[in-house]
């Protein structure tokens, strides 16, 4: 098990969380405190790179799922990048690829909402 390593930077169009290690029933409480304590503004673009998850199970899912509505509370977007390829799998049978906007890489993800 690996801790959860979050890192906020401020770019152009908004805030990029950069999320590392396991996301699971222990840690995911502080990626929604984190998230929720963003202030986002209209048409801003919360971009959350996943490049370094470890493990995401259902918690973290739902962590992510709670970035959404804070980010959609604020009429802003969202924007997933670097979903690992076990994660990437799940969100695909539980239909969150539909949900959520899901792009290769954080570089080019806060441009293109």
């Amino acid at each position: 098990m690996s801790r959860l390593e979050i890192t906020v930077r401020d770019a152009a169009t908004g805030s990029v969380l950069e999320v590392a290690g396991d996301l699971d029933h222990v840690t995911a409480h502080d990626l929604r405190t984190r998230i929720t304590g963003l202030p986002l503004r209209p048409d801003q673009c919360l971009v959350v790179d996943l490049a370094g998850l470890a493990f995401c199970d259902s918690s973290g899912l739902t962590a992510l799922l709670v970035a959404r509505a804070h980010a959609h509370g604020a009429r802003a977007d969202i924007v997933l990048t670097g979903v690992p390829a076990n994660t990437l799998r799940v969100m695909r049978i539980v239909g969150l690829d539909q949900v959520f906007t899901l792009r290769p890489d954080a570089d080019g993800a806060a441009g293109h909402p």
